[in-house]
């Protein structure tokens, strides 16, 4: 007769691979949004619907049967434009058949690259504050996150003291530009001190490009694969999701080179497979028009713009978002509160829900900063603007 005993959950819980990770703070505060009835400027993503000639070709591919599994490193037309884009915009080729494939958005890419390469007590560089994907990553595969934490409210990157944390056990260095959180982004001359400092190494460069089409003021974004020795070491991943304001589709992609590619897809295939295939099919055909992103830096500008001459009579104090569709404010002259606190309350008594930059930085330092989405319809940024002058 068997005996049966009840699980210890204790004891597989206290061996927990993520001991430390708890709800994100984009859930938590989407909750308490929601609870609350509060205008969304938290999360990243557009209260607008996408442009009807992409959801009428997703509709046509359905009509057409394709509707079994796209080919594991993902549909080849679909394969074929992304290269030709990367090539217009960057002047490096990758190959589409060995250098490049579509991901179940950046995120799947980001911790499928960390998965194939990050091993017990490899050191990763991560750039702090940071979107919260990376160290969950890092951790689960056994390495070890070493933090440059970026200061308020330049968030520039001292290079001199990125040099200091590289040793004999660093493995990967992750980079986000344009950068989520701080609306920053990498000038030409950060990505040739990157380019230096890696050059006579053998990191692997973890490139986060998914705002890559979203840049104001006439600024360029200088991708991984401008430059001749970052582009050797680099895997970079983007995201259709937020270039084509459709984040529920969850497709992006990745490029590296064909050596890097080959070990990437080892850890693709048995993660995900392959990704959403009548949606590659019609992404294949909108990206043939360059428009269809080429002229995202000015829609989100006027965003942008909009909101930030909206909100020049209140109390809060900002540098204008260089990229991404995030801005910083700075609450200094409201409260002396920790971000937390006052996001909380902002939320609760005021009907206005932002992001506390706190969750993102080494320790929870508290830079008194709020991020807040203006990817959103009028009418709601008209809202938003309207409270935060009143507070």
């Amino acid at each position: 007769m068997h005996t049966f005993t009840s699980m210890d959950y204790k004891s597989l819980i206290d061996a927990s691979k993520l001991p430390d990770v708890k709800t994100t703070i984009f859930t938590t505060i989407g909750n308490l949004a929601r609870k609350n009835n509060a205008i969304d400027l938290s999360q990243g993503f557009p209260n607008f619907e996408a442009d009807p000639k992409l959801t009428s070709l997703v509709s046509q591919a359905l009509n057409n049967g394709h509707n079994q599994y796209a080919p594991m490193q993902g549909y080849y037309g679909l394969r074929e434009i992304i290269s030709h884009k990367i090539t217009s915009l960057y002047q490096h080729t990758y190959h589409p058949e060995y250098e490049v494939t579509v991901t179940v958005g950046a995120t799947e890419a980001i911790f499928t690259a960390i998965t194939a390469f990050v091993g017990k007590a490899d050191e990763v560089i991560v750039i702090k504050p940071a979107y919260d994907c990376y160290e969950p990553a890092i951790i689960l595969n056994g390495g070890v996150p070493v933090y440059v934490q970026l200061d308020a409210p330049e968030y520039k990157i001292d290079w001199t003291t990125f040099k200091k944390k590289i040793t004999d056990k660093t493995k990967m260095v992750i980079i986000n530009t344009p950068h989520n959180p701080s609306g920053t982004i990498l000038t030409k001359w950060d990505m040739e001190q990157l380019e230096a400092i890696l050059k006579p190494t053998n990191i692997i460069l973890l490139s986060d490009e998914v705002y890559e089409h979203i840049v104001f003021d006439g600024r360029e974004h200088e991708s991984a694969s401008r430059f001749s020795d970052l582009v050797n070491r680099s895997i970079v991943c983007a995201s259709f999701g937020k270039t084509f304001h459709v984040t529920g589709w969850k497709v992006g992609y990745c490029v590296a080179p064909a050596e890097l590619m080959s070990e990437f897809r080892k850890v693709h295939q048995f993660n995900v497979f392959c990704v959403d295939h009548p949606v590659q099919r019609a992404l294949a055909c909108y990206l043939k028009n360059a428009s269809h992103y080429l002229e995202l830096n000015d829609f989100y500008q006027k965003k942008r713009d909009f909101f930030l001459d909206g909100i020049k009579s209140s109390k809060f104090k900002c540098k204008p978002s260089q990229g991404t569709y995030f801005q910083l404010l700075d609450y200094i002259n409201l409260t002396k509160e920790v971000d937390e606190v006052i996001g909380k309350r902002l939320i609760i008594e005021n009907k206005i829900a932002s992001i506390p930059i706190s969750s993102f930085n080494v320790d929870h330092r508290n830079d008194h900063m709020l991020r807040f989405c203006f990817a959103k319809k009028q009418e709601t940024l008209e809202k938003a603007v309207e409270i935060l002058c009143k507070l």
